[in-house]
C-alpha cells in the first residue's frame, strides 16, 4: 500500500512509519518543517514538506493522490495556545479529509483523543483541545465519501509496547503507550471491516491483532 500520514514527524506517525516501511509498504509524511526531513527518511518514509495550515484543499489533494490510506496524525501539541487548537486540531483534520475525498482516497484513518467531545464545556487549553478534536471527529464521521476509522487512545506513554491493548467503543480511561497505538493503526489499515468504527484504545491484555479482528467482527 501507498499510505499518506499527516504530522509524519509526530511520535506516533514515526513509529508507524517505521512499522508500515518496515513491512514494505511505502509510506509518506507531510511535515512543516524541511529539517524534519532526515527524520522521516531515517524511518523509511519520503518526507513531504506542506503546512496545513495554509495549504489549499487542492495542494494537500495533490499529495494524497494515488495513495491507498490516509492518516490524520497531526496535533498542535500542548503548549500551542487556543488558536492553534482550531487551525491543526479541528482545521488541518478537516482539511486533509476533504482534500482525500477530492484524491480518491477512501480508506481514512484520524488519531483523535480520549474524551473528545464537539460540545465538551469548557474555556481551559485542555478543554478547547477536546472540543476540537471532536468537531474534527465529527466532521470525518459525516463524509460518505470515506472509508473512516476514528481511534481514541488515552493518556499517551512511551512504555515500550507489550503488545497487549484493549480496543473497544468504550474502554473508560486509561494509559497506553506510543508504540501500542502505531501497532493498532498498522492493523487498522489492514482491516478495511472497521471502516465506520469509532474507538477507543488503552493498555490492555488482548494482542493488538486479535482486539482489531475482534472489532472488525472476525
Amino acid at each position: 500500500m501507498r499510505i499518506v500520514i499527516a504530522g509524519g514527524h509526530g511520535q506516533i506517525a514515526l513509529r508507524l512509519e517505521r512499522l508500515l516501511a518496515g513491512r514494505g509498504d511505502e509510506v509518506a509524511g507531510i511535515i512543516r518543517k524541511p529539517e524534519q526531513a532526515d527524520d522521516l527518511r531515517e524511518a523509511g518514509a519520503e518526507p513531504v514538506p506542506l503546512d496545513l495550515e495554509s495549504a489549499s484543499v487542492e495542494e494537500v489533494a495533490e499529495r494524497l493522490r494515488g495513495a491507498d490510506a490516509a492518516v490524520f496524525a497531526a496535533g498542535a501539541g500542548p503548549n500551542s495556545g487556543v488558536a492553534r487548537k482550531d487551525t491543526v486540531d479541528k482545521g488541518a483534520a478537516v482539511l486533509f479529509a476533504d482534500a482525500a475525498v477530492r484524491a480518491g482516497v477512501r480508506r481514512f484513518l484520524i488519531v483523535s483523543s480520549m474524551g473528545a467531545d464537539p460540545g465538551h464545556q469548557g474555556d481551559e487549553d485542555f478543554d478547547v483541545y477536546l472540543r476540537a478534536k471532536g468537531e474534527a471527529d465529527a466532521y470525518v464521521q459525516g463524509l460518505d465519501a470515506l472509508d473512516w476509522t476514528v481511534l481514541r487512545p488515552g493518556s499517551l506513554t512511551d512504555d515500550k509496547g507489550t503488545g497487549l491493548v484493549r480496543l473497544e467503543a468504550r474502554t473508560g480511561r486509561g494509559p497506553v503507550p506510543r508504540d501500542a497505538v502505531a501497532r493498532v493503526l498498522a492493523e487498522l489499515l489492514d482491516t478495511p471491516a472497521t471502516a465506520g468504527l469509532t474507538l477507543e484504545l488503552i493498555s490492555g491484555s488482548t494482542p493488538v491483532s486479535v482486539a482489531v479482528k475482534s472489532v472488525a467482527g472476525n
